[in-house]
């Protein structure tokens, strides 16, 4: 018998980011050049074609209720979630996809239909670093990972931003086809089978703002003036006049962190500002109050599972060579 093809819904909108749907759908295309049989649908609320951000016109295969079942639902994102809310009838639209789909995902703020929907309550998942933290506030039942360039969760998926949707399709082409096909399919778009580190390689190590009137307001005006200075707990508090363990205290309660975690936090944005400037692993170390290239690569594994050669290697001015 021959086996019957893998389909695949996505559903778009007014306003999604075109790549948010091209790259999986290449992904999936690809596949069918090399042995895999995917058939793809765009799938609308209303069946009506769609305007994505950047001002392109797409033509759209179905309607949500029209569409049937499929074996795997994805859901586009773009610029108007979080900005807007979610429509009742978007929500509506990708819950009754799920219900008829073997598996459901999300790509970059797509995450924000499928947590209208219910379909992420109790369960882990990202989107685009930028938006993680509103997601995590919106829907507190979501167990939000924003290092994360893809999760998965039982039968339901969701993806970072924009280009993480490839990352995520990439996953799904395994799990159906195997590691060989999705490598092949890899190398033929010139992307990596599975990128090293997650999303805050792209983004700065983020804290919570405190208010201006916060007793921490000082402390975090010096550090981050001056992040590569002494400072101990007690210097820290002598800063902001409070005994050690007020300060600790204060921390804890307005960061999630102790003071001598925001200052390492402090210190790593430095040095990933400096290596894009085009220092060395040295020079940023000992500019952001690392001390040595050592303890900087330990901090940069921690942070964000990549070494700092790697890093800089990715976003320095030096790493951009045009060949002649």
């Amino acid at each position: 018998m021959t086996p019957s093809p893998h389909t695949v819904g996505i559903l778009v909108f007014d306003g999604m980011k075109l790549l948010d749907f091209a790259g999986p759908a290449e992904v999936f295309a690809e596949a069918n050049t090399f042995g895999g049989d995917y058939r793809i649908s765009m799938v609308s609320i209303d069946g009506r074609d769609v305007r994505t951000s950047m001002g392109l016109t797409l033509p759209v295969d179905l309607a949500a209720s029209d569409a049937g079942s499929f074996d795997t639902v994805l859901v586009a994102g773009g610029e108007v979630f979080p900005a807007g809310p979610v429509s009742d009838s978007l929500a509506s639209g990708a819950f009754d996809l799920s219900q008829r789909a073997t598996r459901t995902g999300s790509i970059c703020t797509g995450a924000f239909v499928l947590a209208a929907a219910g379909l992420l309550e109790g369960k882990r998942a990202t989107t685009h670093w930028q938006h993680a933290a509103e997601l995590a506030l919106r829907y507190p039942g979501i167990r939000v990972e924003p290092d994360a360039i893809f999760v998965k969760d039982d039968s339901t998926y969701s993806s970072a931003g924009v280009t993480a949707g490839i990352d995520l399709a990439l996953a799904l082409l395994e799990e159906d086809e195997g590691v060989e096909l999705a490598r092949t399919v890899a190398r033929s778009l010139v992307v990596y089978l599975q990128r090293d580190g997650g999303q805050s390689q792209f983004s700065g190590a983020t804290v919570e703002q405190v208010p201006r009137a916060s007793l921490l307001r000082t402390v975090i005006d010096v550090v981050r003036a001056d992040p590569a200075a002494e400072y101990s707990t007690s210097v820290l508090a002598g800063i902001a006049r409070v005994s050690p363990r007020h300060l600790s205290r204060l921390f804890q309660e307005e960061l999630g962190m102790t003071p001598g975690k925001y200052v390492e936090v402090t210190r790593l944005n430095r040095a990933k500002q400096l290596l894009d400037d085009g220092r060395s692993v040295t020079e940023a170390a000992e500019a952001s109050g690392f001390g040595s290239s050592e303890t900087l690569r330990r901090a940069f594994l921690l942070h964000l599972a990549i070494p700092p050669s790697k890093y800089r290697g990715r976003f320095s001015p030096a790493a951009v060579k045009v060949r002649r």
